[in-house]
């Protein structure tokens, strides 16, 4: 009762933890809870909830991921909290059901989304509605998902849609659920290595894949597009477009940081690498592409000074753009060396007046 006058965050922290060992309790005793009793701590743990600060409400949602009694008003307004106090609701909680799931698609941020893509086992409408939200970053999430209930159809559709989203392409080779006949599909879509593993796990005839990537080739040459209309620069157009609104849409929700910049790139993304880059250092795409498609590497560097790269991460950004674009930016270790004296003594807004410049003589 001392604690439920008090007003402090820490008895209020205290009263709440009191109340979940109680709750516990009764379900370790095995009785059912009255549904008098029970609508009684509904009210309780909403009006607490509510009124928490942050970090109690961080603490509350780890302590109640795991718990089946805690009630499901609670639960859903936990899990469209801020992230990292929705993100272990979202991941593990027993109380959200499938209904839930799909609210909270419509309802949510991207950030959501994607950790709703990642929940475990997975139920086959929540696949279905991730899928039909077409969303690139939350589809690739859920390619990610081994223990999702996905489809035949639905992993055919994930497959199709790896055409324009890269980022599908890796997962998806990965993926238990994959069969023959869309692996073949796949295999005209990935690299070396993803081919060469698809190879391996499918006894793929390499004579026979060799020849629907030349004959697929061939077909990208003369601008046609397996039995549609659209030709290749159409595709990209709309690939652009996707990504475009991707990275608004962490910006918008503040969530495009420096670090996005190598999680991309390590995904084998790299116009989604342009893209963000581009928006985080308000520079336009086509600088950005200009400077990776140069011999110039020191200007790649000048950028990622501007939106706040650390100097010892810039190698392996360069060295993540150098293989996925065909050895460029060039210049060698020379180049590399010249690139170190971008992240000189100076502000992120110099850096960024000095990428514009010399981007701008390219």
């Amino acid at each position: 009762m001392k604690l439920a006058r008090s007003r402090e965050p820490g008895d209020r922290e205290r009263l709440l933890t009191g109340i979940i060992d109680l709750c516990e309790a009764g379900q370790a005793s095995g009785e059912p809870t009255h549904p008098d009793i029970q609508a009684l701590l509904n009210s309780i743990f909403m009006t607490l909830v509510v009124e928490a600060e942050r970090d109690i409400r961080h603490r509350l949602s780890e302590r109640l991921a795991d718990a089946d009694w805690a009630p499901s008003a609670l639960i859903n307004i936990m899990a469209l909290d801020e992230i990292d106090i929705a993100r272990p609701i979202i991941a593990r909680s027993p109380v959200l059901q499938d209904h839930d799931l799909i609210r909270l698609l419509v309802q949510a941020t991207l950030e959501h989304q994607i950790e709703i893509a990642r929940r475990p086992h997975l139920q086959a409408q929540v696949v279905e509605a991730i899928i039909s939200r077409d969303e690139p970053a939350v589809l690739t999430a859920l390619a990610a998902n081994d223990t999702a209930h996905i489809s035949p159809d639905a992993m055919s559709r994930l497959v199709n849609r790896s055409r324009e989203v890269v980022a599908l392409r890796s997962p998806l080779a990965q993926h238990p659920k994959l069969s023959a006949d869309l692996a073949e599909q796949l295999y005209l879509l990935v690299g070396r290595a993803l081919r060469d593993a698809l190879t391996t796990r499918f006894q793929l005839d390499p004579t026979k894949m060799q020849a629907a990537v030349d004959e697929a080739l061939h077909a990208a040459h003369r601008g046609e597009s397996a039995g549609e209309d659209v030709g290749p620069v159409e595709v990209d157009e709309d690939r652009e477009e996707m990504e475009r609104s991707l990275i608004e849409k962490l910006d918008s929700a503040g969530q495009l940081r420096p670090g996005y910049l190598l999680r991309v790139l390590r995904e084998g993304r790299l116009q989604l690498f342009v893209m963000a880059l581009a928006r985080l250092g308000k520079f336009e795409p086509p600088q950005i592409r200009r400077a990776i498609d140069s011999g110039r590497p020191e200007l790649l560097a000048l950028a990622c000074s501007a939106v706040g790269i650390d100097r010892s991460v810039f190698p392996t950004i360069l060295e993540h753009v150098r293989q996925l674009n065909g050895g460029r930016p060039g210049g060698g270790e020379e180049g590399v060396r010249r690139a170190a004296s971008a992240f000189g003594p100076f502000t992120p807004d110099i850096a960024g007046m000095a990428f514009r410049q010399a981007v701008g003589q390219v």
